[in-house]
């Protein structure tokens, strides 16, 4: 498709016009001066002031005509002239009308968009690595100016309140209750039980001196040091086996009292109102510590400091995925018919309701843009538009009038000569 012209070659091409038309008249005038002032020596010529005074005649009532859009003929301010800057504001009310009612119409943009496979248009585009490269591009550029002009102080509190509002406010107790009760009755707590013992196993292995300071110095002195290491190595062997018979033994004593006591906590929670009330008092101290506060505010400054890195690393981790990804689900859109007909229709179907809410603001933006402009602004910029075509009705009239006046005149002269 080739470029269209700018403005400045518009006005260029305009003056040509116009002086093209022009020439012509002033020809016919010339042809016309000539033929009438020799018509009585070469009878023939006749026919050609009839001819020159048509095209004169057709030129003139053109030109007034053309003229009269854009301005007043020669400065004569003669009715229903200057039609363009007089009613610059029904144009562009009229204009604004025109596209609401014949373009941004439900049948005509549905009718439009059903003969346009746009999903797959746009999918084939992005199984291009560069055109996927290229929007993710600007998709992370975009998403880090925006993270960018965040203010830290007013998202730290803005993420306060909403952490406040949805998980601090709500009472805790009967949720997690009713949570842990479902894992109790699921046996889910097992495996949190198996591991904390086996990591007690391993402490108590890898510790034995731990039990001697925790027993010996509470023996009378005069006991022998024999003694004191019998007794703590004693201590030690029964703790670790003590474990290990509760890690082997899934039905052992202690594990029971434990499953009792958590299915206890788990009713307590739901049910017993002391029990509710120390663990949202305990909350609440735990969120109003000053600490608590420093650490969501370092948090938020780290994951928006990380953010802002991995999007605006253009060699990064996160680019090369997203780019294979967008390329990956160009790529299955493509491949299914039913997909893209779908992806078709929720576009259609978003591309209406914008239509549909947004074309009489559309058409109300056309409008005052236009009432905006200038009477003498609007008139140069549709006559730089049209007026060049404009100006071939001039053109037309001279010749049209020529030939009009050539036909009169013969007819006129066989009649007479026939009579």
């Amino acid at each position: 498709m080739s470029a269209l012209p700018t403005d400045a070659e518009r006005r260029l091409a305009l003056r040509r016009m116009k002086v093209f038309a022009t020439s012509l008249l002033a020809v016919a005038a010339v042809v016309f001066a000539v033929a009438f002032a020799l018509q009585d020596h070469y009878p023939w010529l006749g026919y050609v002031r009839a001819a020159a005074e048509g095209a004169m005649v057709g030129a003139l009532a053109d030109w007034f005509a053309v003229t009269a859009l854009f301005r007043h003929p020669l400065g004569l301010r003669i009715p229903h002239t200057a039609i363009i800057p007089t009613r610059k504001d029904e144009i562009g009310a009229s204009l604004g009308e025109f596209v609401e009612t014949n373009f941004l119409s439900d049948a005509v943009v549905a009718g439009k968009l059903g003969t346009i496979d746009l999903a797959g248009a746009v999918a084939d585009w992005l199984t291009e690595p560069q055109n996927a490269r290229r929007v993710v591009a600007e998709s992370f550029r975009g998403m880090t100016g925006l993270v960018a002009l965040l203010d830290d102080d007013r998202m730290r509190e803005a993420l306060e309140a909403v952490v406040r509002t949805h998980v601090v406010a709500p009472v805790w107790g009967p949720p997690l209750g009713r949570l842990g009760a479902r894992v109790l009755d699921s046996g889910g707590h097992h495996e949190a039980v198996d591991l904390l013992l086996d990591r007690l196993d391993e402490w108590l292995a890898a510790n034995p001196e731990a039990f001697g300071p925790v027993v010996s110095r509470r023996l009378p002195s005069w006991l022998p040091s024999f003694v004191d290491r019998l007794i703590d190595e004693r201590l030690h062997a029964e703790a670790l086996r003590f474990v290990r018979e509760m890690r082997e033994d899934p039905d052992h004593r202690l594990r029971r009292s434990l499953d009792e006591y958590l299915a206890q906590l788990a009713d307590r929670l739901q049910h017993d109102e002391a029990t509710i009330d120390r663990l949202e008092l305990a909350k609440g101290r735990a969120f109003d510590d000053p600490r608590i506060r420093e650490l969501a505010a370092s948090t938020w400054t780290a994951a928006r400091s990380a953010a802002v890195d991995a999007l605006s690393d253009e060699d990064g981790e996160l680019r090369r995925r997203a780019e294979a990804v967008v390329a990956d689900v160009a790529r299955r859109v493509l491949a299914d018919d039913d997909l893209r007909a779908s992806l078709n229709r929720r576009l259609t179907d978003a591309a209406l309701h914008l239509v549909t809410s947004y074309r009489s603001d559309i058409s109300h933006v056309i409008t005052e843009t236009v009432q905006s402009w200038d009477a003498a602004e609007t008139t140069e910029k549709i006559e730089t538009q049209v007026g060049r075509d404009l100006q071939f009705i001039r053109i037309n009239g001279t010749v049209v009038g020529a030939l009009a006046g050539l036909a009169i005149y013969a007819v006129a002269t066989g009649v007479s000569a026939f009579l």
